[in-house]
């Protein structure tokens, strides 16, 4: 098994170039099992998804989100150069050193925060490469090979990706939430600062025990549930 092999619990497919976010939420639609990654790793970007099959309500299991995104600053910490600084915004945004790189979305079988999903989609996009890029032409936006990781494979950034995501499950699964909180706190995006979720914008001050992100607003503080990110399954 080579750095780029995924591990044995997943199935990789390429797209061949197709966008596998629709391919992945119609393969788990159909019953597909979980485990199932379909993948394009092209020159410019990184575009995965993959198939879970959760055991707990939405409420829940749509820590997936924060889960995934911790799971890739990991991966990035391990492949990537030592100064690297990858954070998460709350809405699954994905920046690196400042400046926006990627997203990390959910889709999953229904939106009732109490109805355990039959199936739960997690897609990963990654800004690679572009012609000529050098950091800091576009401050706002960067490229993983603009940061440094430029001998960092995206078949090995996707297999230690997966590998981080089944490392960070196994810790919520046998030892609760904690780990998990502690590690969105270090690379969440904004925290303590004005943020605008789904209309609301007031200052992100943390998460509550399921990684739902807070606001407050005046003098009220207000859970925002990741449901609110799920993403559209085409």
């Amino acid at each position: 098994m080579t750095e780029d092999d995924v591990p044995p619990l997943f199935t990789d497919y390429t797209s061949a170039g197709a966008d596998p976010w629709p391919l992945a939420c119609a393969a788990a639609a159909d019953g597909t099992d979980a485990g199932l990654v379909i993948h394009d790793l092209g020159d410019d970007w990184m575009r995965a998804a993959v198939v879970f099959a959760p055991d707990l309500p939405l409420r829940q299991s749509a820590a997936m989100l924060p889960l995934c995104g911790v799971a890739l600053q990991r991966a990035l910490g391990i492949l990537g150069p030592p100064a690297l600084v990858v954070q998460l915004g709350c809405d699954g945004g994905v920046f690196v050193n400042g400046a926006g790189c990627g997203m990390v979305t959910i889709s999953a079988a229904t939106d009732d925060p109490d109805r355990v999903p039959d199936w739960l989609v997690i897609g990963l996009t990654l800004h690679w490469a572009d012609d000529g890029a050098e950091g800091g032409e576009a401050p706002d936006t960067t490229t993983l090979q603009a940061e440094g990781c430029g001998e960092v494979s995206p078949a090995a950034l996707l297999a230690g990706w997966l590998r981080q995501v089944l490392l960070v499950l196994d810790t919520w699964q046998h030892d609760g939430m904690a780990e998990l909180h502690a590690a969105w706190t270090g690379m969440a995006r904004g925290l303590d600062d004005t943020c605008a979720i789904a209309g609301t914008t007031g200052t992100l001050i943390g998460a509550d025990a399921d990684l739902n992100p807070l606001l407050k607003t005046g003098d009220r503080t207000r859970m925002m549930p990741l449901t609110t990110f799920l993403r559209k399954t085409a």
